[in-house]
């Protein structure tokens, strides 16, 4: 499980660093992206990273090394983690109804047709697990990712899914006066399962999901920086989110709100703010088989458990907001195996590599066949839709986010060249 860390294979030439800075500045100056943090290392080393553009375009703060973001489904992973490590601790089993600790989601009603109406539903046919959270496979939506009526009255009941003033309790009943829009276990639907998972894990552990979160893994795996709510003295790092208006030609300033107190709503499924730094280090551990710097969080046995795909043949057959994903990719428990590396907007250079990005064009990336890893950060908002998954991962549609594959490109260009290099030497 734990990468071979040798000398043999393919490697980065230290005498010649990778230098992404050119592609990625030109983004910058045609005015589709406003700045954009990366850093990729090898065999544990850092190989490349650089800051570019601005963090805030505005008042012309430049973008640095340690600028947080908000990284929003990112969030994913991290909360997954805390899930398994209460999995082998034998606190939760991935079979156990979620009802026992949620007594809101006991004997949901599902929807008759997921586009259909409201009042149209029959009863589940078994209860949602904690499996089927890790797998989105619970029926729960997200309003963004939903159509028809199901749309509406998941904006009405929750809200925004990143900023909320509900309480843990509140929004969680509010959840379940909703009907799922599949059956438990049925298919694939990317929604609020996340989130659910994440109080799960607060009533399991009797606390809140922040302070499970910086006990359990943010302070053993040293991540300063990461966190549900950003204290005042750290806000001047925070990279501001910007929408490309087609209208205009330019980049438009979003203003998300800011708390000045942690929040009681901390959604596991995308609240967290992170830097490069902090993220790389968590990839780093999932990498390791789930240890890093003697810290360990999971057994190798289990890392290996959340990168084996569990969606059935048919389940792959359904698109994800209207890509046919999985025919290139798998899902494990939280985390997304590229299988087919052929048109996949979301993973490149080598089958088996994990991830699982963030809606405002974060993303990552931990490939074991090279030991590499890569983190691009950028704060980029698009329109998001049931079919919108093409724009929001490749740029189509979506200014700036072409700027990933070029990043991508030249990382694994520099990793091949060396190696070709390498090769015609011996």
């Amino acid at each position: 499980m734990v990468p071979n860390r040798g000398t043999t294979g393919p490697s980065f030439d230290p005498t010649e660093p990778v230098d992404v800075r050119p592609s990625l500045q030109s983004f910058v100056d045609s005015g589709e992206l406003a700045g954009v943090v990366t850093l990729a290392s090898h065999h544990g080393e850092i190989v490349q990273a650089d800051a570019v553009g601005w963090r805030d375009i505005e008042s012309r703060s430049p973008m640095r090394m340690n600028s947080l973001f908000r990284i929003a489904s990112m969030s994913k992973p991290v909360t997954s983690v805390a899930a398994m490590m209460l999995v082998e601790e034998g606190r939760i089993a991935l079979d156990d109804p979620v009802a026992k600790w949620i007594p809101e989601l006991a004997d949901p009603q599902v929807l008759l047709d997921p586009a259909g109406p409201i009042s149209a539903t029959i009863a589940a046919r078994r209860p949602i697990t904690v499996d089927d959270l890790l797998t989105h496979r619970s029926g729960i939506a997200y309003a963004p990712f939903s159509e028809g009526p199901l749309k509406q009255a998941y904006e009405d009941a929750l809200g925004d899914p990143a900023n909320n003033r509900a309480t843990v309790d509140e929004w969680l009943a509010a959840l379940g006066s909703l009907p799922l829009a599949h059956q438990p276990g049925e298919r694939f639907h990317y929604g609020h399962s996340t989130e659910v998972l994440g109080f799960l894990i607060g009533r399991v552990e009797g606390k809140p999901l922040r302070q499970v979160l910086k006990e359990r893994i943010f302070a053993p795996l040293q991540m300063i920086d990461t966190d549900f709510w950003l204290p005042l003295e750290k806000r001047d790092r925070l990279a501001s989110v910007y929408a490309y208006d087609e209208r205009t030609g330019r980049l438009e300033k979003m203003r998300p709100e800011m708390y000045d107190e942690p929040p009681a709503y901390t959604p596991g499924g995308g609240g967290l703010i992170s830097s490069a730094a902090d993220y790389h280090r968590f990839a780093r551990m999932l990498l390791n088989g789930g240890v890093l710097d003697g810290a360990r969080l999971l057994q190798p046995e289990t890392v290996l458990q959340m990168r084996t795909n569990r969606l059935t043949a048919e389940q792959r057959r359904y698109p994800f907001a209207g890509m046919p994903l999985w025919q290139k990719s798998g899902f494990g428990l939280g985390l997304a195996i590229a299988e087919d590396l052929v048109d996949n907007p979301y993973a490149c250079g080598a089958v088996g590599s994990l991830t699982w990005p963030g809606v405002l064009g974060t993303w990552w990336q931990a490939d074991p066949v090279n030991d590499l890893i890569m983190i691009y950060m950028i704060q980029h908002q698009v329109p998001v839709s049931a079919n919108s998954g093409s724009s929001i991962a490749t740029g189509v549609g979506a200014a700036g986010r072409q700027a990933l594959p070029a990043y991508q490109r030249a990382i694994y260009s520099a990793l091949q060249t060396r190696s070709a290099r390498l090769e015609t030497n011996e």
